[in-house]
């Protein structure tokens, strides 16, 4: 290794570049205006809104900083815009669209004003606002993965140098391997890609392996419904992930390595590309990193989209040019993996919080979560949630904390009734033990487990089989095929469930559906069919009344099984002469009677709930029944149809 006196001035050098330019960004006279344009963002009209901005500061002669970053985690008030002016804390705001981005440049820019009443919170305590302002999610988290994100632009180096960044990669070219490794295993920390392997062990592994020189990979092939978590880290601060991922080459002794990030996020992809581009060019990688004679290539690979490439040996065969398939292990791919070398595969979130512990400040991250499971983990939170979005908490933190205190509880005044959690192959945990710790010993002991960080809120109207039948339709279409369990296995059970939803099942049906579950949990290759069963397992445990109700009363207690629901207007609630259901119908099932009022023609009614979502909320007339156990509201015959 070079010198370690100009190793270190290189970088003084860097940070020192990063610092000034961080500095003129915060002190510029000029107000500074910041739009989240990751995915969430954009789907959002956080495109429009940046338009919009640019346009009206043009046409209104205003001097001011426009500038893109990433997601700060609140999805549910996307497009959001944080407005810094000179002297005053950023203030956030959200839903902006461009008209509300023309007033804010009017009223706040232009005037002073701060535009309170579309305030949703301060980024730092401000006199002007109330305390219950200040983002109250934030006091309820423990940002080290998302500390930056939706803060600083994710391509910038220097707004992330400015902030830390590479400090502790820094750092680790002055440390020995085994010291890396031995800082990792003092912290606890664990995988966050699901199975939650102490990443030391895994290290320790892949360095003393004696198939060759070792290779690193960043595994981003995300694929989980509903999940975004490594998606928005790497469109929000791919750098923290890169230093991550150099710092694992130091410790495994790797000079070459990938980013395995799926095609379907090409915003994430765009933006990982211009990262490595921007440490190349500042000589944080490339053949001779700041003069110290060691060598690091990165390179960025894009996956088909394969859900199953989420294993590693399936990623690994991908990268090689075959098809996405598990293979058996042993070997372990830390041991033997690509091209038969040592082969450290951690995910996106892992790797982000790497530098947080490196970086002298391992208190961090060991100060939180529990005895077992230290640290935090970032949670894509989305269903019936009030505000769905990314939170980052530490572990043991309870569900209920999660869903009511964090997330605003249960949206449209709904109760609660179960969580989805682990992605597609996790389990259902019900509202009565909301009470249970997120940590990965407390879940698996639930039925469920950690997975990536993926969680679906599910309130009273959502069929708990239905929700069964849902996840396993996935998992079944994303098997590989490869093992009988899993490619046979997994398709009869979602036959069984698929019959028990129409109405068609017996009592047979649920103890064949079970056992092969069971059977399908403990012969299956890989963890894509070993867990694929359990939102079966869960669901059976904890709900197996509404598996009877369908079964024996073949009726559904949620109202959602289109099979065994049926759609009635109470004449009494209905208001003459509003049409807002008719015009909504996509079958023509709604008539209206000689009184003006509506009724629903049983054989043209397809059972879409439409009609449920059009009727104003002041009459509430249309309901949803199950018609075999339940006395169905009074019908005027066809007889009475208005003939006009």
């Amino acid at each position: 290794m070079g010198h370690p006196n100009d190793l270190q001035a290189r970088f003084a050098q860097i940070q020192e570049e990063a610092s000034r330019r961080w500095e003129a960004l915060w002190h510029d006279p000029r107000p500074l205006i910041t739009v989240g344009t990751a995915t969430c963002g954009l789907a959002q009209g956080a495109a429009e809104v940046l338009g919009a901005l640019r346009e009206s500061s043009a046409r209104m002669g205003l001097e001011v900083q426009i500038r893109e970053v990433g997601c700060i985690g609140h999805c549910y008030a996307e497009p959001l815009v944080t407005v810094k002016m000179p002297g005053m804390s950023p203030y956030l705001y959200a839903r902006v669209n461009p008209t509300k981005a023309e007033l804010l440049l009017r009223y706040l820019v232009r005037d002073g004003d701060p535009f309170l009443d579309f305030v949703m919170g301060a980024l730092q305590q401000d006199e002007l606002m109330p305390p219950v302002w200040d983002l109250p999610r934030f006091h309820y988290e423990k940002r080290l993965i998302l500390e930056h994100c939706g803060i600083i632009d994710p391509e910038e180096i220097h707004q992330y140098v400015a902030n830390g960044g590479y400090k502790a990669f820094i750092r680790s070219l002055f440390l020995k391997p085994e010291q890396i490794i031995g800082e990792l295993a003092a912290a606890g920390l664990r995988g966050r890609g699901g199975a939650g392997f102490p990443t030391a062990r895994k290290w320790e592994i892949c360095r003393k392996s004696s198939y060759g020189v070792p290779l690193v990979i960043c595994n981003g092939d995300e694929g989980d419904p509903g999940a975004y978590m490594d998606r928005a880290v790497l469109e929000s601060n791919p750098h923290q992930v890169l230093e991550g991922l150099a710092i694992a080459a130091l410790a495994v002794g790797a000079s070459q390595g990938y980013v395995y990030v799926r095609a379907e996020y090409p915003l994430a992809i765009k933006r990982v590309r211009k990262a490595l581009q921007d440490a190349r060019s500042v000589g944080l990688m490339g053949e001779d990193i700041l003069g110290s004679g060691r060598q690091l290539d990165i390179k960025l690979f894009e996956g088909s989209g394969a859900f199953v490439c989420g294993e590693e040996t399936a990623l690994i065969a991908s990268i090689q040019g075959e098809r996405g398939m598990p293979r058996p292990r042993p070997p372990f791919p830390a041991e033997r993996g690509l091209w038969g070398r040592p082969t450290l595969v951690n995910n996106v979130k892992t790797l982000a919080l790497v530098p947080k512990i490196l970086g002298n400040n391992n208190g961090l991250f060991s100060g939180v979560g529990t005895e077992s499971s230290p640290g935090t983990m970032v949670f894509s939170v989305v269903g019936k949630s009030q505000q769905p979005g990314l939170v980052e908490v530490p572990l043991g933190t309870t569900l209920k904390q999660l869903v009511f205190d964090i997330c605003g509880g249960i949206s449209g005044e709904k109760s609660f009734k179960a969580l989805q959690i682990g992605g597609p192959s996790g389990g259902c945990v019900p509202a009565s033990l909301q009470e249970t710790c997120m940590d990965y010993e407390t879940l698996q002991e639930a039925g469920a487990m950690m997975g990536s960080g993926g969680i679906v809120v599910l309130d009273e109207e959502d069929c708990m089989v239905e929700v069964a039948r849902f996840f396993l339709e996935f998992t079944q279409g994303e098997s590989c095929g490869k093992c009988t369990f899993c490619r046979l296995g997994t398709r009869q059970m979602l036959e069984l469930l698929t019959a028990i939803t129409l109405g068609k099942g017996s009592l047979e049906d649920l103890e064949l559906l079970e056992e092969l579950a069971r059977d399908v949990k403990q012969g299956s290759l890989c963890n894509l069919g070993a867990t694929a069963p359990n939102p079966v397992l869960t669901t059976l445990k904890y709900f197996r009344e509404e598996y009877l109700a369908h079964v024996h009363e073949k009726r559904c207690p949620a109202r959602q099984c289109r099979e065994l629901t049926a759609y009635y207007i109470i004449p009494e609630l209905c208001a003459a002469g509003c049409d807002a259901c008719v015009g909504t119908c996509p079958t023509e099932a709604i008539y209206t009677m000689r009184t003006r009022k509506k009724a629903v023609d049983q054989e043209k009614c397809v059972k879409c709930g439409e009609c449920v979502r059009a009727c104003p909320p002041e009459y509430k007339a249309v309901v949803r029944v199950s018609p075999t156990s339940e006395v169905p509201p009074p019908q005027a015959p066809k007889a009475e149809k208005d003939s006009h």
